[in-house]
């Protein structure tokens, strides 16, 4: 997984491309993610900006793939609109256009909208132009210092649009990543690099001639001579002082190269310092000179990756931005404002009220000061001005020495990267003085602009050799500036295109000629260049900008080198970081209109910009190969170059494009013709480029991408320059521009067809997508009649025009359909993904909405029989459409037929439909789009942003009376909230569509205009299926519903006529005709569309009809007898008798032909006998007919009235014999008997479509109402049926004949026409639908019982959480009395015992767990840290209080003793979890093989032992042997014995000492010995060594024996923490998961019975035997063991219950208990009585003596405890004095005390005789759980009532109780005597723990963003480029920072092993997700925060605000709790110790 920018990143399917091709779905992530993964909203199309860097310029589809290197496209993200809520990826509109700052990127503006009030003008007042430099006085300053203060500010820009922080906006930074930048200096671009000041990095040398006074002094001497010149030129001697102060100047500055270049560049600054201050400390002069700074601003600057804030709400510039302090400081609860990452820098707005309303000031910028800034003192800055040129000219001067021009290339990097370094320090020295204010960037500003100064220091003449030197390579280096140097061969074809342009004369030669410099400025810009923008130098020159007369002349100096730019750029190898640069500083120029308008008029921007991008561009022509390949005088660029598929032309692009968006430019270029014809010329470039070719033969070997830059270069370079011109053009005074634009771009359309020789006839077999001179003419038509009301006949051209502008936006729909037909397949998927981003959102509105419209604009004027035939040729379906029931295609294979048919008739659906340019209002355009989108699927906010094309119809409320984007989503849309599923998948927030909308509003045309892929068509009818099913409007399957049109604009009114064509009749009627007789090839989408049109066509009939007259003229015109005239109103009615066809001689209708006599006479008779109804059937017999022939007629009509050559008219009989070319000779003529009029087969469709004869019954028999109220709800949903009947009642609504025509057709319902083949087809028909109905019942019997079958399958095999299927299901429980436990192996599939030769094993999970270690005792969970204070500290938890313990024991007591008195595991205790299944060993092995040597790529390693189960495909890496004859002694354990309890105790005792005696011998070694060795093995290995070694002696025995039953104890606490801690729910495992423990003891235990335990250590004779005194010993050297009272009783009962032989008696496990409950009640007596008071111990030793002798003593806590004090008072137990006083005196609270001390252990125990036994586990309440548990494991002998219930009574003694108390007690007594300070402490244990929680985060996620994001790692004290947070313990890391890693470990896997054992989650702050890490794999599990429509916002890209999702990180609580993360997360994968 690549890791791109601020988050983890899991590479996304990009929206448009084909599934398939992983190849395509490489970069295309930038153009658009259509996923909801990628919610910002991306430039419409995206991926114009997208320009991959140097290093990638040859890669591969495959190294696009890098999520990275998308997120470097991404990255030049935009806002969406100046007041609109959202942003946006890559602009769309203006690419960049500002910083970070006010002017930041200027959103893309929609054509619609007015300009924003613009925070780029310049701020303040307007300053005089130019004064001379020598009239400038002091005052003169100090009055603009005072005046001019809100005169702007540093501008320094971000490339943000208002991005979130993981965009990249375009403006300015684009590589996310920080490369290496050439200025030197690692990753941070604006970081102060170099050493201030202190060390250059090389080569200035110290003065070369002897030292002048003080030139080498230390610093007193240079301020004492600094201050003495000062002096002087104030007073008398200032000329002599001045040459003096030169000559000083010229040595310390001179431009030497050697060896001391750093000291001496240190010394040079320390120097002007000096001068500068005039002797004065240099702190103190900065403060002097900013007092007299007017701004009141924050202008806090910023560079890359700062993260800023933008408030939309406040802003009055769409990009302001503010810092993080000025944000928080202000008030924006509830504004609309996004949080965003800066890409190159920027800076605060705050206090500018230009750029922001000041209600959205912080508290410190609300103050106004400006009002007493004082005059500058003419002294202040005296000696700047004598200094700063010197200074200034000796950095041009290293600039030119450090320059050579290249032999052949540009200069090395490396040599520009020294040069560079070395200037460091001095251009940050000038960046330290733009930084002190007005004042003295106004002195920067007369030194950089003065000419004078410029010409005494620098014009190269002089005695200083040196001097001369770097001139003349000065005047080298400016020898290839101009456009005409000869290096760049001009293209032939641009000497002509220059001939026609405008006012290129003056200009042209400025740009044309050699540069020329006039000033500092120029010529620093020109360096600046040269070097390609080096960062320091950008920020320094945008330093300036709020000097108001540095603005205008370093924007006229930047017009100035425009070509140069340009050149350099095109040369540059860095040509991404150099435009970003670029574009960093132009959109702080040109984003101010007044300056952009100024530099238009005054230095012809236009022209430059024009001319510049027409030179760029010529660079990479190559010769059209579209229509005649030969002959082509065109030419297209080449998308395959460098120049294209880079983007290396955007930054000249969006410069274009940001001006356009200034009214007053885009109107000067709308009135330069000579810049509208250069303009075409440019966009004709574009016009035809990447031409495919349709492969017939051969799969294309080498599928090119080429056509991701050419559909970004379209839409960069063509469609947003236009948008942002028609911008201009929306009212009626702007007519006089639109007329301009369609004039020149109709000439370069007659250019084109000229220069490629087009006629009317494409060459077959190619395809453009990229048309966009037609698109021009298109949008600027539809603005001219939407907008600005012009007559559209006024602009369209004439009819032959027209003809040839309709074919090629035809020819792309048609190739649209050949290639969803697969006729494209061997062009391989890239052509898939050109036809899936020719209509995908970004592009949609800028290519096929136009194509469209232009090809509706052209239908409405030309004439319609005409168009249609045209349609249906480039369809090549014509040869179809014949009533033959065989034909021949002769351009077409049969099996692409349907679809191809189906293509055309959706695409005249579309045609005649869509309104989106023909009168559509902007909110219906958007409502339609939403709803379009919705339909298809319910979307989140951020991906239903994306989708809804953006350009022409602003989604903001700009327009007055517009709605917005959000009230039109919430009238048609529902919020649904996210679901969590308890599977673990997660949801976002989702809008879908209101009831309301499905039921007036879907409209399926819409939906099939805007889909990228054919299933989300389905997908929307699939919906729209389940609403009507749901809401009980239609059961059936329904059709797509009919939905009325907006009114069509009366100058689009000519569209209709194509709904009345004879032609298109007849295409009609034939395939209705077709689909009757069942001919191959039609499906029910054909017969669909045909009924949609004839729909569309009775909705839009011309004028009612007089219902008799039949016009005489149309009697003439039919020459052809189909149709009387062009109304489908009448036609429909219109009987057609017989139909001459042409068909091949093998079809059925010659054969049946009668003999030629008859022929006629049937005719003739037939004609004689219905003379009656001639009124309504037209004799004659319709000729066959010729869609190719009707429109190759019209054609030549057209050119005939055009040519007036009247005599070439063809006659029409030529016409109707003319075929195909190449259409074989065997076809021959029959006639068909139809006797069919539209009517009647529509009435004979429904009774086929129903099922049954007479099945349509006309409704107004009934109702007359319905002829008058069509509109009937019940015909709005429903099946085919439901149409025809719609239809039927339309037509008789309309027409009195057609509906007594219906009636009697109804009335007589004749025989279909040839009787024999109907008839059989209705009965084939009728069986059919039988059939179906009866495969319908089968199918839903099937799938039912399939269902129940399933649900029974997932109840027992998955977590379902249902106790007593558990039970029932239990592994090895499930039979009670029979002998053996029966498996079922999931592999080999057989059913029987576990045996010693071939045993079975359950699938099971180990892995080590940390979890327990992570219980506090505190019921709060801990809060994430969000400050410095808070802080997380790791000592009261239950891992650290256990290693505390152990290690003090260890440190007074005998090792081996120690080991057995504690339990570990709470840290990497290893925890087995199993899903059911169980297999053969022998069949597991086999299985693992084959999973060895599968080559597919698992998300697990098989090497590890990792697998998935069989069956359920749970994870799972080892199996746990299931011991033979499980279940023999059931029977036996539920008796209840009469032995005593001495005997039971004796009988343990016996068993623990016969070892090794198993039902198996060891020795014997059997398989499943075996098998239990390597599962001991197994778990051993899953967690680390330092989990299991504790003890002093590595490699002991010991540690074994304490690891084997610390898993037993870690797998039991693990189950009461899933049960909640308790019990008291009782059933089986509340996780619902199988158990297999019972296996795992199995295991445990016979590996414990292979150590023997010393018999005189047995802990047990201890319990159950009084010892004799062994004080003797304690003399020796040895440790002590470990008291009894200081053993954790958990752990002693399974070692107890582990190392007997098994299988285990019920009556010795009761024993054990009752032995060590004797203990436990014990210890926590002697815990109550270190807690008490001395009085109260004295009170109740007292009390207990007294009962002592009492019958009951032994069993009285008061007695015991009594005892307890006495014994224990006998050592030095009690003798510290600072007890805590604890309250326990009342009986009431010690018995509460005991029972909360005694209850952990009794959970654990009935755990495991549950386990062990199968005996249920009651359910109580919590007070009675001490009772029940008691009574469940036999410690009570009857139950009791409760009131007088005591814990006491449950004990029972084995020997008298006070021997037993008094001898565990003296051990403690002897302890004491050693170590007081210790026997406290080990006694208390803190038995009570809370579940493990993770830590509770911030309600709002900017809390936790805002401490962490420039936090400093604690290892490596850097800020991390990734920080990331442990959600278990707090803690801080790097993720995948190499500076923190350790032996190969990155730090967050290392800190995942040692906080979790291996289970890490972490919450990643730049991303707001969480990964998991599990062991080697890692997965990002998704956000716990969510933003307010209730999405993740990954990688923080849109930057809303996000607050936590309570559901979720419960639900993540929940997987860490129950370790299910391997099982419910899918997308694992290898992290490679990388994280």
């Amino acid at each position: 997984m690549g890791y791109g920018g601020a988050g983890l990143r899991t590479p996304r399917g990009a929206g448009l491309l084909p599934e398939p091709g992983a190849a395509l779905r490489s970069q295309w992530g930038r153009l658009m993610a259509a996923s909801a993964e990628r919610p910002a909203r991306s430039l419409r199309g995206a991926s114009c900006s997208s320009r991959s860097a140097p290093a990638r310029k040859a890669a591969t589809a495959s190294a696009r793939r890098d999520p990275a290197a998308r997120t470097r496209r991404r990255q030049r993200g935009v806002s969406r609109h100046p007041l609109r809520g959202r942003h946006g990826s890559v602009t769309n509109g203006l690419r960049c256009r500002r910083g970070d700052r006010p002017g930041q990127l200027r959103p893309p503006r929609s054509p619609g909208l007015p300009r924003p009030p613009s925070g780029h003008e310049v701020r303040g007042r307007p300053v005089a132009t130019h004064r001379a430099w020598a009239a400038r006085g002091a005052h003169l300053r100090a009055g603009r210092a005072a005046g001019g203060q809100g005169r702007g500010k540093r501008r320094v820009v971000s490339g943000e649009g208002r991005g979130g922080v993981g965009r990249r906006a375009r403006a300015a930074g684009r590589a996310p990543v920080p490369r290496l930048s050439r200025e030197g200096g690692a990753a941070g671009r604006g970081a102060e690099r170099g050493r201030r000041g202190e060390r250059g990095a090389g080569a200035v040398t110290a003065p070369r001639c002897p030292v002048m006074a003080g030139a080498g002094a230390g610093s007193r001497d240079k301020r004492a001579t600094a201050a003495r010149l000062k002096a002087a030129l104030g007073g008398e001697g200032g000329a002599a002082a001045a040459a003096e102060l030169r000559a000083l100047l010229e040595r310390v500055l001179a431009p030497a190269a050697g060896p001391g270049g750093g000291e001496a560049a240190g010394e040079a600054l320390e120097w002007c310092r000096c001068l500068l201050s005039g002797g004065e400390p240099w702190d103190s002069f900065v403060q002097a000179v900013r007092a007299y700074d007017p701004a009141t601003l924050c202008g806090l600057v910023w560079t890359a990756n700062f993260v800023a804030y933008r408030c939309r709400t406040c802003g009055i510039s769409p990009c302001m931005s503010l810092c993080a302090e000025c944000f928080h400081q202000g008030e924006h609860a509830g504004h609309d404002y996004n949080m965003f990452r800066s890409q190159a820098g920027g800076a605060c707005d705050c206090g500018d009220s230009n750029v922001m309303r000041e209600a959205g000031f912080c508290k410190r910028h609300r103050i106004k000061s400006n009002s007493n800034v004082p005059c500058v003192p003419k002294d202040l800055l005296m000696m700047s001005e004598l200094v700063l040129p010197q200074f200034i000219f000796s950095l041009i001067q290293h600039l030119r020495e450090g320059y050579n021009e290249p032999a052949l290339d540009l200069p090395s990097e490396k040599d520009l990267h020294k040069i560079l370094q070395v200037l460091e320090p001095h251009v940050s020295f000038l960046e330290d003085l733009t930084k002190m204010g007005g004042a003295m960037r106004s002195v920067l500003t007369q030194v950089l602009t003065s000419q004078q100064f410029y010409k005494d220091l620098s014009s190269g003449v002089g005695e200083n050799a040196c001097t001369k030197k770097s001139h003349e390579k000065y005047l080298i280096a400016l020898k290839g500036s101009g456009l005409a140097f000869p290096e760049d061969k001009i293209a032939c074809g641009m000497q002509e295109q220059g001939a026609g342009t405008s006012t290129l004369a003056v200009q042209d030669q400025s740009i044309m000629d050699v540069l020329k410099h006039k000033c500092f400025l120029e010529e620093l810009l020109f360096w600046t260049i040269k070097y390609e923008f080096p960062q320091k130098m950008v920020t320094f020159l945008l330093n300036m900008l709020p000097d108001q007369d540095y603005k205008i002349a370093f924007t006229k100096t930047f017009v100035q080198h425009y070509a140069f730019i340009m050149k350099t750029l095109k040369k540059s190898h860095e040509s991404d970081t150099m435009s970003n640069r670029i574009v960093h500083i132009s959109v702080q120029l040109f984003s101010n209109e007044e300056l952009a308008r100024q530099v238009t008029e005054e230095c012809q921007l236009l022209d430059i910009m024009v001319t510049v991008l027409l030179y760029m561009m010529e660079s990479c022509l190559i010769k059209s190969e579209l229509q005649d390949e030969e002959n082509s005088l065109h030419v297209v660029v080449n998308c395959g170059e460098a120049l294209l598929k880079n983007n290396t032309y955007w930054p000249l692009v969006s410069d274009f494009i940001n001006i356009l968006s200034h009214q007053s430019v885009a109107k000067k270029f709308l009135e330069d013709h000579g810049l509208l014809v250069t303009w075409m010329n440019f966009v004709s470039f574009f016009q035809g480029m990447n031409l495919n070719k349709r492969e017939l033969n051969e799969h294309v070997e080498f599928e090119s991408q080429t056509y991701y830059a050419a559909f970004a270069a379209e839409l960069e370079a063509c469609a947003q320059p236009m948008w942002g011109l028609l911008s201009h053009c929306k009212v009626r005074e702007t007519q006089e521009y639109t007329r301009n634009v369609v004039r020149y771009c109709l000439e370069a359309l007659q250019d084109w067809f000229d220069a490629i020789n087009f006629v009317d006839e494409p060459a077959p077999n190619q395809v453009t997508f990229h048309l966009p001179l037609h698109r021009y003419f298109a949008m600027f038509l539809s603005k001219a009649v939407k907008c600005q009301e012009l007559d559209l006949d006024t602009i369209l051209p004439d009819q032959e025009m027209l003809m040839k502008l309709m074919i090629h936006p035809l020819q792309i729909q048609a190739s649209l359909s050949e290639i969803h037909s697969n006729m494209w397949v061997r062009n391989g998927l890239q052509i898939k993904g050109q036809a899936m981003t020719y209509v995908q959102s970004h592009f949609c509105n800028s290519m096929i909405d136009p194509d469209i419209y232009l090809l509706q604009v052209c239908a409405s004027r030309l004439d319609p029989d005409y168009f249609i035939s045209s349609v249906f040729e480039r369809f090549k379906v014509v040869d179809l459409l014949t009533m033959a029931s065989q034909h021949q295609n002769t351009v077409l294979d049969s099996e692409h037929e349907r679809s191809m048919l189906e293509g055309a008739l959706t695409f005249l659906v579309l045609l005649l439909s869509l309104r989106l340019h023909l009168g559509m209002t902007d909110d219906e355009i958007l409502r339609a789009e939403m709803v379009a989108q919705l339909c298809m699927n319910d979307r989140t906010h951020s991906s239903l942003l994306d989708l809804i094309p953006e350009n022409p119809n602003p989604k903001s409320g700009i327009i007055p009376g517009s709605l917005s984007f959000e009230s039109v989503l919430s009238a048609v849309a529902d919020f649904k909230a996210p679901v969590f599923e308890p599977g673990g998948s997660m949801q976002q927030g989702m809008y879908t569509p209101k009831a309301e909308v499905w039921d007036k509003e879907f409209d399926p045309v819409m939906v099939i205009l805007r889909t990228v892929y054919r299933r989300d068509v389905q997908s929307a009818m699939d919906r729209y299926t389940a609403f009507l099913k749901q809401s009980g409007k239609f059961p059936g399957n329904p059709w797509p519903p009919y939905k009325k049109r907006t009114p069509l604009h009366p100058s689009y009114k000519g569209l209709i006529k194509l709904l009345h064509c004879k032609t298109l009749h007849i295409v009609l009627f034939t395939l209705l005709y077709k689909i009757l007789m069942d001919h191959q090839n039609l499906s029910e989408h054909v017969l669909c569309m045909v009924l949609y049109l004839i729909e569309l066509g009775l909705e839009n009939s011309p004028e009612q009809e007089s219902d008799e007259e039949e016009s005489a003229g149309g009697q003439e015109r039919c020459h052809d007898s189909w149709f009387p005239g062009s109304n489908l109103v009448s036609n429909m009615r219109h009987f057609i008798n017989y139909v001459r066809v042409r068909v091949p001689e093998t079809a059925p209708e010659v054969k049946r032909e009668p003999p030629a006599s008859t022929s006629s006479d049937g005719l003739a008779s037939s004609q004689s006998s219905r003379r009656k109804s001639l009124q309504r059937e037209n004799s004659g017999t319709a000729q066959v007919f010729s869609l190719v022939a009707e429109r190759r007629k019209k054609f030549q009509e057209i050119i005939n009235r055009n040519t007036s050559e009247a005599n070439q008219v063809v006659r029409p009989k030529t016409s109707m014999k003319w075929s195909a070319p190449g259409a074989t000779p065997q076809l021959t003529t029959a006639i068909l008997e139809v006797k069919e009029s539209i009517l009647s087969l529509l009435i004979k469709l429904h009774h086929k479509l129903s099922g049954k004869q007479n099945s349509y019954y006309p409704p107004w028999l009934d109702d007359v109402d319905v002829l008058v109220h069509p509109e009937i709800p019940r015909y709005s949903h429903g099946d085919g049926m439901t149409a025809v009947e719609r239809i039927l009642l339309k037509a008789a609504v309309q027409s009195r004949l057609n509906k007594r025509i219906i009636e009697e057709i109804c009335r007589k319902v004749t025989p279909p026409v040839p009787p024999k083949k109907i008839s059989s087809a209705e009965k084939k028909t009728l069986d059919k639908e039988e059939r179906r109905q009866k495969a319908r019942e089968r199918q839903q019997k099937l799938l039912a019982e399939f269902a129940s079958r399933q649900k029974s399958f997932m109840e027992t095999a998955m977590d379902v959480e249902s106790p007593d299927v558990d039970i029932a299901m239990e592994v090895a429980t499930s039979e009670q009395h029979v002998s053996e436990a029966i498996y079922d192996c999931v592999i080999c599939g057989q059913s029987g015992p576990s045996t010693e030769d071939r045993p079975t094993g359950l699938v099971v999970l180990l892995q080590a767990s940390s979890v327990l270690g992570q219980c506090r005792n505190s019921t709060e969970p801990k809060r994430l840290p969000t400050t410095e204070e808070e802080q997380i500290y790791p000592w009261d938890t239950c891992a650290a209080l256990h290693d505390v313990r152990l290690s003090t024991l260890q440190r007074y007591f005998k090792d081996s003793s120690c080991l057995q008195a504690v339990s570990i595991g709470w840290e990497g205790g290893v925890y087995v979890q199993t899903c059911g299944h169980t297999l053969h060993i022998d069949c597991h092995k086999s299985y693992m093989e084959s999973l060895r040597n599968d080559q597919v790529l698992q998300g697990f390693s098989v090497d590890k032992g990792e697998f998935t189960c069989p069956l359920c495909r749970q994870f799972a890496n080892s199996v746990l042997p299931c011991y033979p004859g499980n279940n023999v002694e059931r029977s036996v354990w539920q008796s209840h014995s009469n032995k005593c309890m001495q005997d039971l105790v004796q009988e343990v005792e016996d068993l623990q000492e016969q070892l090794g005696t198993f039902p198996v011998s060891i020795s014997s070694e059997t398989n499943l010995s075996k098998e239990m060795e390597s599962v001991m093995k197994d778990i051993k290995s899953t967690t680390q060594k330092k989990y299991t070694d504790y003890s002093k002696s590595p490699g002991s025995p010991d540690n074994d024996f304490l690891f084997m039953y610390s898993v037993a104890r870690t797998n039991l606490e693990l189950e009461l923490v899933h049960r909640g801690g308790n019990l008291c729910s009782g059933g089986a495992s509340t996780a619902g998961k199988r158990s297999c423990l019972n296996q795992l003891f199995h295991v445990l235990a016979m590996h414990m019975r292979l150590y023997s335990i010393d018999s005189a250590y047995n802990p047990w004779r201890k319990l159950t035997q009084p010892m004799q005194d062994k004080n003797s010993e304690l003399v020796s050297e040895e440790l002590p063991e470990v008291p009894v009272l200081y053993r954790d009783v958990s752990s002693l009962l399974l070692i107890q219950i582990l190392t007997m032989p098994q299988p285990l008696h019920k009556e010795h496990f009761t024993c054990i208990i009752k032995v060590l409950f004797t203990l436990l009640y014990t210890q926590a007596l002697a815990a109550i009585s270190v807690k008490c008071g001395a009085e109260d111990r004295l009170a109740w030793k007292e009390a207990g003596a007294l009962k002592k002798n009492t019958s009951s003593g032994e069993k009285s806590w008061e007695v015991l405890l009594g005892h307890v004090i006495s014994e224990l008072s006998k050592g030095k137990i009690y003798e510290e004095g600072d007890t805590e006083e604890l309250a326990v005196v009342n009986p009431d609270s010690v018995e509460r005390e005991l029972q909360q001390f005694c209850l952990p252990f009794l959970r654990i125990t009935s755990l495991l005789q549950h386990h062990l036994f199968g005996v249920d586990l009651p359910s109580c309440q919590e007070e009675e759980e001490f009772t029940v548990l008691a009574s469940c494991l036999g410690l009570l002998p009857s139950f009791q009532s409760a009131h007088q219930f005591t814990s006491a009574s449950c004990l029972d003694w084995p020997v008298p109780a006070f021997d037993m108390i008094s001898q565990w007690c003296s051990e403690l007594a002897s302890f004491a005597d050693r170590h007081p300070d210790q026997v406290k402490a080990l006694l208390i244990q803190e038995p009570k723990w809370d579940l493990p929680r993770l830590l509770q985060l911030p309600e709002n996620y900017n809390t936790i963003f805002q401490y962490y994001h420039r936090k400093t790692c604690s290892v490596c004290t850097k800020v991390p480029k990734d920080p990331a947070v442990c959600l278990v313990c707090g803690t801080f890391v790097c993720l995948k920072g190499l500076c923190c890693k350790q032996q190969s470990y990155c730090e967050c896997v290392l800190h995942s092993q040692n906080c979790g054992a291996g289970t890490g989650i972490f919450l990643l702050i730049n991303a707001s997700v969480i990964i998991i890490i599990r062991g080697h794999r890692f997965c990002l599990w998704g956000s716990v925060y969510l933003d307010a429509h209730g999405e993740e916002d990954r990688d923080l890209r849109r930057g809303k605000p996000l607050y936590i999702c309570k559901e979720r990180y419960k639900v993540l609580e929940q997987q860490w709790v129950s370790h299910t993360f391997d099982h419910i997360n899918k997308r694992w994968g290898p992290h490679y110790n990388g994280l």
